[in-house]
C-alpha cells in the first residue's frame, strides 16, 4: 500500500526553510549538497519543502557540508528535526483542535518570544477561562457546548508556557483599549476578572502588556491583528493571522513587514506604566 504524502507541519517548514537558507549561504546548489550527502536531488528538495522527514543525524551531516560550526545552530536544528512530528499534550483534544490550531500550539511550545497585536480581543495566552468560553460562544457558528468547554480548557493549558521552569516564553501583548470594553450580559463579572488577569500576568518578568488608547495616532496595526512568533537559533519567524475562517501563517520574507510594524505599534501605544494604570482604573470601575 502506498504511503500517504507527508503533511508539511509548521515545524517542518521552519526546518526546511532554514536548511535551504544555510545551503544558499554556503553557495551550494541542490545538486552539490545532495552529492555531498550521497543522496538523490529529489530527497533534499523534499526536505527543504517539508515533504520528507530528516533525522537529526542527517541534519548534522548537512550542516557540516555547509560549513556551519555554531553549536547553538546544531542544537536548534537537531531538536527541530527530532520534534517535527512530535505529538504534544494538545493531541488529547484532537477532536476539537484543528490541524492549523495544533500547529500554532506547537509554535508556542517552541517559541522564545511572541509579540501580539490584539485590536479586538484579549490574546489567548492572557485570557481567563470565563472570557475564553464567552468569546468562543459568541463567535462560534457550529461548536457544541462540550466542544466550547474543551477549547476553553486548551486555551488555559496553553498558558503554561508563560511559567514553565527555565525557559518561559517571553510575551509582549499590545491590546486595543476597545477590546477591554466588551460587555458580557450572561456573566457581567467576566471583564472585571479579565482585567485583573491582565494585571496579574503583567507582574511576571517575561510578560509585558501595553494598551492602545482609543485616541491613538494612526499606526500599521489599523489593518488588523497578528502574532509575530520568534524562536531560538537560526530558524525564521512566523506570523499568525486569524479570522472566522481559521488561521493563516505568513512565513519567510513575508514576515518582514510585520517585524517592522511591531515597533511602530508599540510606539503608538501607551507606555507600560500608563497602560497598567489605565487597566487598573478600568478594573476598579467594574467594582463600583
Amino acid at each position: 500500500m502506498p504511503h500517504s504524502p507527508l503533511v508539511p507541519t509548521v515545524r517542518r517548514r521552519r526546518l526546511g526553510q532554514t536548511l535551504k537558507k544555510l545551503r544558499n549561504d554556503a553557495g551550494m546548489t541542490l545538486e552539490n549538497a545532495a552529492v555531498a550527502m550521497g543522496w538523490q536531488v529529489p530527497k533534499l528538495s523534499k526536505i527543504e519543502n517539508a515533504r520528507q522527514q530528516i533525522r537529526p543525524t542527517e541534519v548534522t551531516g548537512l550542516l557540516k557540508a555547509y560549513g556551519v560550526d555554531d553549536p547553538e545552530v546544531f542544537a536548534a536544528l537537531q531538536n527541530l528535526a527530532k520534534d517535527a512530528g512530535k505529538r504534544g499534550w494538545w493531541q488529547t483534544y484532537s477532536g476539537v483542535v484543528s490541524p492549523a490550531y495544533a500547529d500554532y500550539i506547537s509554535l508556542e511550545d517552541d517559541a522564545e518570544r511572541i509579540c501580539e497585536w490584539a485590536p479586538l480581543a484579549v490574546p489567548g495566552l492572557l485570557q481567563t477561562a470565563a472570557y475564553a468560553r464567552e468569546t468562543m460562544l459568541a463567535t462560534s457558528q457550529s461548536r457544541t457546548p462540550e466542544e466550547i468547554a474543551a477549547l476553553a480548557e486548551v486555551r488555559q493549558a496553553r498558558q503554561a508556557v508563560l511559567t514553565r521552569p527555565g525557559n518561559s516564553l517571553e510575551l509582549w501583548a499590545i491590546i486595543h483599549e476597545a477590546a477591554l470594553h466588551t460587555r458580557f450580559e450572561v456573566r457581567p463579572t467576566t471583564m472585571r476578572e479579565q482585567l485583573r488577569k491582565l494585571l496579574d500576568a503583567a507582574e511576571l518578568p517575561n510578560v509585558t502588556v501595553q494598551l492602545m488608547p482609543l485616541d491613538s495616532t494612526a499606526h500599521p496595526g489599523i489593518f488588523g491583528g497578528f502574532g509575530l512568533v520568534s524562536f531560538p537559533g537560526p530558524t525564521p519567524d512566523v506570523v499568525l493571522l486569524e479570522n472566522l475562517s481559521g488561521a493563516t501563517y505568513v512565513e519567510g520574507d513575508g514576515t518582514r513587514p510585520f517585524t517592522g510594524a511591531v515597533d511602530r505599534i508599540r510606539a503608538a501605544a501607551l507606555s507600560v506604566e500608563d497602560s497598567l494604570a489605565r487597566i487598573t482604573q478600568m478594573e476598579e470601575g467594574h467594582r463600583k
